[in-house]
């Protein structure tokens, strides 16, 4: 971890190494200016960019081709999907399901390491809690909202805007039949509250796991290629929707399987739900985020991969069963995003255009008479900004307390707490909150414990309250060792005796450290929020603002929810070469040779003799200048015709950026070959029935199946 991050934070590091064309106006940065799609090109649907699609590319991009390629992509939990036949069949990334192909398998399955593909209908296996999501209608509802919330006091607003968007998801809802449960509303804020639409979703909630590859295919190279490019990855997956019949479900609305694929130049439209960017902030709010918010992320998720790696490494059977490689993946994932992102914030140049976007919007504000009540707007959100750089030493010591990857003891610590002053009624279930959290690996657990003592003495201080307590004067690992054999709150059933007995003992390490820990995290994260509550209502009046001068021809940031974004196949220098637009199965051959058996590169049994009948020419991972982002995975990418060619997986690391600036320069995005898919169900996973599925549309069963469907 720490050679990744001295890598990636290095300044001669590839953000670093632009091309003369991404800094428009020289390397002066009083001179450099803002690019036309510096915010991106994630177009809303409600906000269809039909005249620029249309005129850039030369087909009819009208309303007709949107609402098809609307209603044949899903949102998934974490990702997106895409109808690829009209029998319900989705395909996604095989990252996007890695734990629910955990949650189906069977006593003595390895279906990670094996992979699986179901030999029937009835072979397909239902997802527990899993859901896909279709956007069937949007509604513009700004005016609603702001007829209602600029009327409430300002310390109001809140309870305003609630209390609209309660009634707007009643009237949608039964505008849309939502007598069942399959439909609901969601309202979304685009330019952070500058508009505001209501999403209308059918849900489906019968989800089954068709086919998955092996995992060491779908994350072949593992966090070492992650965000980088030549790959090869075989990251897909196949889900099935049912009705509510328990019958497939039957849809006009897929996109139909392209056996030509795409060649350098072809225009692709990648179609999916980004998670949220920061593209829109302001010059100050990047700025804290660039010294504060980022390096403590970074921080954090370093320090506990390296906690997690050694756990592995000295009980790897123990971790393989505590499923350590799935905790691991999200947290990887994330560092080398958040390094990304921090050497974003750190290039000059990335900065100075930023400067120059909000000199230009300060300067049309400043221009235009019907925008006065805003004039101020950007100097009062740098102001918040001061304030929560006042709370920077608390930020570093208590922003993660609480997360999933926290130790046990501080999860029943803060759990505990809220015992103290809880009225009697309240006090079983949070007891029974205490006692949820379970027991980690006790070599996990102290090494977690290790990390989160030794943030406390950096970012307080050894002489601050709370890190004298946590550490009682010891190193923080020789502290975490005494916490863990003397407190009460080490262990899950020593937890439970201590609440079962009269009180609790007064000397405890672990009780006496809640005292001081946890109401100072909780004023912490009391200011902070308030902090962010004004910034949310001056970033909504700043979003205004910004429409109103630019309307609908700078995209919204991303919001998780439905986007499509256009882009063209096309390679890019790297590392003093030139990267291809595509890649093949023979580069799988060539990995697994160069760096051998036992590493990211090594292949499943199934694939270590190439399969008869599989040509390595086959083109495996391609690229394009779309803007994607997390979130994305999973998103078929189309041509103008609608037919599917690819999923998107990744992006680059010159794409990294992305969280608060497209450049398309040596950005790009990372798709699988739906050419590879195909090849790969054909002659290796032997799937005729899915083959023969996404070539004609039509559902195959074995005979019992077509017996019992026709009765």
């Amino acid at each position: 971890m720490r050679r990744l991050l001295s890598l990636l934070l290095a300044t001669t590091g590839v953000l670093a190494a632009r091309p003369a064309a991404a800094q428009i106006g020289g390397d002066d940065p009083d001179t450099i200016r803002a690019g036309r799609f510096d915010y991106g090109k994630m177009w809303t649907f409600e906000y269809a960019p039909t005249a620029y699609f249309s005129e850039t590319y030369g087909f009819d991009a009208g309303a007709a081709w949107f609402e098809r390629a609307r209603l044949a992509a899903l949102r998934i939990p974490g990702c997106s999907a895409s109808f690829v036949s009209p029998q319900g069949l989705l395909v996604t990334n095989h990252h996007c399901v890695r734990g629910s192909v955990s949650r189906v398998a069977r006593p003595g399955e390895r279906l990670l390491d094996d992979g699986f593909v179901s030999r029937s209908l009835d072979a397909e296996r239902p997802i527990p809690g899993y859901w896909a999501d279709q956007l069937i209608a949007i509604e513009d509802v700004s005016d609603e909202v702001f007829a209602v919330v600029d009327r409430a006091p300002e310390a109001s607003r809140d309870v305003a805007r609630r209390t609209v968007f309660e009634a707007v998801t009643t009237r949608l809802r039964a505008a849309h039949g939502a007598q069942q449960d399959s439909i609901w509303v969601q309202i979304v804020p685009l330019y952070h509250g500058g508009r505001y639409s209501a999403y209308v979703f059918r849900r489906f909630t019968d989800i089954r796991l068709v086919a998955a590859a092996e995992l060491q295919m779908g994350f072949f190279g593992g966090d070492a290629d992650n965000f980088t490019y030549p790959r090869y990855d075989l990251d897909f997956a196949f889900l099935r929707v049912y009705g509510q019949d328990g019958r497939p479900f039957t849809t006009d609305h897929w996109f139909r399987w392209s056996t030509d694929g795409v060649s350098e130049g072809d225009v692709v439209f990648v179609i999916g739900n980004p998670g949220p960017t920061s593209r829109l902030l302001t010059i100050a709010q990047l700025e804290f985020q660039r010294d504060v918010q980022v390096p403590v992320a970074v921080a954090f998720l370093s320090s506990r991969l390296d906690a997690m790696d050694a756990f592995r490494e000295a009980q790897p059977e123990v971790a393989d069963a505590y499923d350590i490689r799935n905790r691991m993946f999200g947290l990887s994932n994330s560092l080398k995003a958040n390094t990304g992102r921090l050497a974003a914030l750190r290039d000059p140049v990335i900065m100075a255009r930023k400067r120059d976007a909000e000199r230009q919007l300060r300067e049309a504000i400043a221009g235009r008479a019907d925008l006065q009540r805003f004039a101020g707007v950007l100097d009062r959100i740098a102001a918040l900004q001061e304030r929560k750089r006042a709370l920077a030493a608390e930020y570093g010591a208590f922003a993660y307390v609480q997360s999933s990857v926290a130790p046990a003891l501080f999860r029943r610590a803060v759990a505990l707490a809220a015992l103290e002053a809880a009225p009697a009624e309240s006090l079983p279930g949070l007891r029974a909150r205490v006692l949820r959290v379970t027991n980690a690996p006790a070599d996990l657990e102290r090494r977690l414990l290790t990390a989160a003592l030794t943030d406390l003495e950096r970012s307080l201080g050894a002489g601050d309250d709370v890190a004298r307590a946590a550490l009682a004067g010891l190193r923080p690992a020789d502290a975490a060792d005494a916490l863990l054999e003397r407190s009460v709150l080490a262990d899950s059933a020593r937890t439970a005796a201590a609440l079962a007995a009269p009180r609790l003992p007064d000397n405890d390490p672990g009780l006496l450290l809640t005292l001081k820990l946890v109401p100072r995290a909780a004023a912490f994260a009391g200011a902070f929020r308030d902090v962010a509550r004004e910034e949310d209502e001056l970033a909504s009046e700043l979003g205004r603002a910004r429409f109103a001068v630019y309307g609908q021809s700078v995209p919204p940031d991303a919001t998780s929810s439905p986007r499509i974004t256009d882009g063209v196949v096309r390679t890019y220098e790297y590392n003093g070469t030139l990267a291809p637009w595509h890649t093949t199965f023979y580069g799988v051959y060539d990995r697994h040779h160069s760096h051998g058996p036992g590493t990211e590169w090594d292949l499943p049994a199934r694939w270590r003799t190439p399969p008869a009948g599989l040509d390595l020419a086959t083109p495996l991972n391609f690229i394009s200048t779309s803007d994607t982002y997390g979130g994305n995975s999973g998103s078929p990418a189309v041509r103008p015709d609608l037919s599917i060619v690819g999923l998107n997986f990744d992006r680059n690391i010159e794409g990294l950026s992305r969280d608060f600036i497209y450049l398309p320069e040596q950005g790009r995005n990372i798709m699988v070959d739906v050419r590879a898919i195909l090849a790969a169900m054909d002659h290796v996973y032997d799937s005729d029935r899915i083959v023969q599925e996404v070539r004609t549309g039509r559902l195959y069963r074995t005979e019992r199946e077509a017996d019992r469907a026709s009765r």
